[in-house]
């Protein structure tokens, strides 16, 4: 068997039924093939139900633990392209991540709500990224906002982070003065975008570094916690654990080769108006303009992508979606 034979074979998911009514579930893993507690976490909870551990008794809840076999096996983030951009139903299948989108765009519109489990590659603490209030605006409207933010507030970690697709489009308006390819707002959108998208609602879940061998445990925990909040087992609600929301609302661009983020730094890290947040190629320095949070540092950027999200303390919280 070649490996274009392993790389068009199925996407394997597992599903069980409550026999009461309630909400439908679906809990992907390794989107990015590089990040391996998706799957580690989704097949101990598969293995719990089937031994009777775990009882769905309402709605559906569905696994997939692999959305990306192509990119597992190889052990790389992608295997033709980022699968988490641009995700999109395709009637003309381009590359790899097209044909497998097709039919994960199928699922999530089969389901209400979704726990998308990653990982990350520089050290940090793990966090949620849940999305935007609800609005009827153009970009990605929605009308779950509480459900979302109840969702993300449960899964067991203490930082959570919105408003990423505004600030991708941020993004594109400073990337559009620079020499590079031009990219749609679009490439923004990936698992959780087109659940919205779909109606339902969806988290993102980084559970920390790709080899931390904890990660697949927060993951684990985050999936029966979700069990439990959407009410397909007979558990009580979990508490909430979200310590600090963040929004994003600005990002530094690599405008310059050379151009990279202060080292140091780590995801959801709390940081002084003036601080040093990245150096440019002449050697000035950017600085904080605020009192915020400093979102996906990168120290070794290429042209065009960005060196860092800034974020403040957000207003939304439980309650007030």
């Amino acid at each position: 068997m070649t490996a274009s034979d392993l790389d068009d074979g199925p996407l394997e998911t597992v599903s069980f039924i409550g026999l009461k009514p309630g909400p439908k579930l679906i809990v992907t893993g390794a989107v990015h093939g590089n990040e391996p507690c998706g799957p580690t976490a989704i097949r101990r909870v598969i293995e719990e139900c089937r031994a009777g551990q775990i009882r769905i008794l309402r709605g559906e809840v569905t696994f997939l633990p692999v959305t990306n076999p192509k990119a597992f096996r190889l052990k790389t983030r992608e295997g033709d392209r980022n699968f988490n951009r641009d995700l999109r139903e395709r009637p003309l299948a381009g590359d790899y991540e097209d044909r497998i989108g097709n039919p994960v765009c199928a699922l999530l519109r089969r389901h209400n709500a979704l726990l998308d489990i990653h990982s990350f590659r520089q050290e940090g603490e793990p966090f949620v990224f849940f999305g935007p209030a609800n609005n009827r605006g153009a970009l990605e409207p929605f009308a779950r906002a509480e459900e979302e933010l109840a969702l993300a507030s449960c899964l067991g970690v203490p930082t959570a982070i919105h408003g990423w697709l505004d600030n991708y489009a941020r993004l594109l308006d400073i990337r559009a003065r620079l020499p590079v390819p031009r990219l749609n707002v679009t490439e923004g959108y990936g698992t959780t975008e087109f659940m919205r998208f779909a109606g339902g609602y969806a988290v993102t879940l980084e559970c920390g570094t790709h080899d931390d061998p904890k990660a697949a445990d927060i993951g684990y925990a985050a999936i029966r916690n979700t069990l439990a909040q959407l009410q397909l087992v007979e558990a009580p609600l979990p508490k909430p654990a979200l310590r600090d929301v963040i929004e994003m609302v600005e990002v530094l661009l690599c405008e310059t080769e050379g151009d990279r983020a202060e080292a140091g730094w780590r995801t959801g890290d709390a940081v002084e108006a003036g601080a040093i947040l990245a150096h440019r190629a002449d050697g000035s320095k950017v600085t904080a303009p605020r009192d915020g949070y400093i979102i996906f540092p990168n120290t070794a950027p290429k042209l065009g992508e960005a060196i860092c999200h800034f974020g403040i303390a957000s207003h939304r919280a439980i309650g007030r979606a």
